[in-house]
């Protein structure tokens, strides 16, 4: 009898620790320009669920991806460190990079949150690594449910390359479905499963990627023609698909939001949106330079909207600057973890930030294959094509007017804390990526 007690009371503390620990879903787009939600400007696309979700908790003014394309950003992601450290600098496509992949020993954000106690789940889209042995539920993910390329046919579930590509764990097997309704399913499902314990769950969408597809449009691609020789998808109007695709997607996320709230679960539950990049040629960064692809704002400077009711004050702007690579000890410290219990990140909590209070000033990073850049508060240097500019995002958010040759010092101090930076990182690199 008295072991039946001890045990017992071992479960009920148990479950109250817990009961404590908030769940964390973090939805991401795929190539979604800054100005293409409702609540960041969009004139043409309807997104009333995350606008919701902004006004009801902090929409970010200054949120970053780490990098301007899709695999360095996850990457960042995963890891919490900068992508140049696990080697992923690039995009892992489908025809030169099948054999790379995000390193196996890396130690990753599923990983962490596993240890503290969570159940793990990734539904949608991958890109850090085709082979099974790169696989989500082998970095930490209890559950995967997707892609692992950079995009798919949104009907058929082919990449680029002809490759069946819709994955149940680590096994290839496919499920008639829309992507962005499969995503979303697959969340709500899940949450249904995971109610009565902690969970962090992630749903990084392909939507609004191309290949434009909305929910009628034929799928195209076809199994074993690789690109260049797939049929050629002619669109009438793929505005009105993107807008589509934008808005499915939110549609999705307020299942989640019904679901979570019929749960009684949605006050303890952190909800965190934002994109890989910025938009590819149907989206919009407003008055931001450049796109995808991009060292310029408009390649990195994304949404960021996160919603945690009665712990994130409603109807919040943020203007911190915040990267892709924070979200990794933000959340591990919601859980009650320490991240430098296992490795040093690059990435700081911005719990604080979202709460009014204001982070320690840091120097940020930014590489892509079009050039690189630094930021230290508001001036931004870039160094695009040997051309050196420096710019005051505070008065000059559009990257208009140069100041280097009006202030040499700011500019030569920059210059000295990219070459750091470039030097630390590639002497830190776990693996490099390269094509066969």
């Amino acid at each position: 009898m008295k072991l039946l007690i001890a045990l017992s009371s071992i479960l009920f503390a148990l479950q109250v620790m817990a009961a404590d620990k908030p769940n964390v879903i973090l939805i991401m787009a795929d190539d979604l320009g800054y100005a293409d939600l409702s609540c960041y400007g969009s004139q043409l696309i309807e997104t009333p669920v995350l606008d919701k979700l902004a006004t009801g908790g902090v929409r970010c003014t200054d949120f970053h991806s780490n990098g301007a394309v899709c695999s360095p950003t996850r990457a960042a992601l995963i890891t919490g460190r900068y992508q140049q450290r696990s080697g992923v600098t690039g995009v892992i496509t489908a025809k030169s990079h099948r054999h790379a992949g995000l390193a196996t020993n890396e130690w990753t954000v599923a990983e962490a949150m596993k240890s503290l106690g969570y159940r793990t789940a990734m539904f949608g889209k991958w890109h850090l690594g085709y082979q099974a042995k790169f696989n989500p539920v082998k970095q930490g993910f209890d559950e995967f449910r997707g892609f692992v390329s950079g995009n798919v046919d949104y009907h058929r579930h082919i990449d680029q390359e002809g490759y069946a590509d819709w994955w149940v764990q680590d096994e290839l097997k496919d499920e008639p479905g829309y992507i962005t309704d499969l995503i979303s399913q697959h969340g709500v499902d899940f949450i249904k499963r995971n109610k009565d314990r902690p969970f962090f769950l992630m749903l990084t969408h392909g939507a609004p990627h191309y290949p434009l597809q909305g929910r009628k449009t034929p799928g195209h691609r076809v199994v074993g023609k690789p690109h260049g020789k797939q049929p050629r998808q002619v669109l009438e109007n793929p505005q009105a698909i993107y807008k589509e695709m934008v808005e499915v997607m939110d549609e999705g996320i307020g299942k989640l939001v019904t679901e979570l709230e019929r749960l009684q679960i949605r006050k303890n539950t952190l909800i965190v949106f934002c994109s890989d990049n910025g938009p590819a040629r149907s989206g919009s960064a407003g008055v931001l330079k450049g796109k995808k692809g991009s060292i310029w704002e408009g390649g990195h400077r994304v949404c960021g909207i996160f919603n945690w009711p009665e712990h994130l004050e409603q109807g919040q702007t943020c203007h911190q600057t915040m990267m892709t690579m924070d979200l990794f000890p933000t959340f591990v410290s919601l859980a009650g973890g320490k991240v430098e219990d296992k490795r040093e990140l690059d990435g700081v909590d911005i719990l604080p930030a979202l709460q009014g209070k204001p982070l320690a000033p840091r120097t940020l990073f930014w590489s892509t294959g079009r050039g690189v850049a630094v930021r230290q508060g508001d001036f931004k240097l870039v160094l695009d094509k040997k051309k050196v500019l420096l710019y005051n995002l505070k008065q000059d958010v559009g990257e208009q007017s140069d100041l280097s040759k009006t202030k040499p010092e700011q500019t030569q101090k920059l210059l000295s804390l990219l070459k750091d930076w470039k030097r630390d990182v590639a002497q830190d690199s776990s693996s490099k990526m390269k094509p066969k």
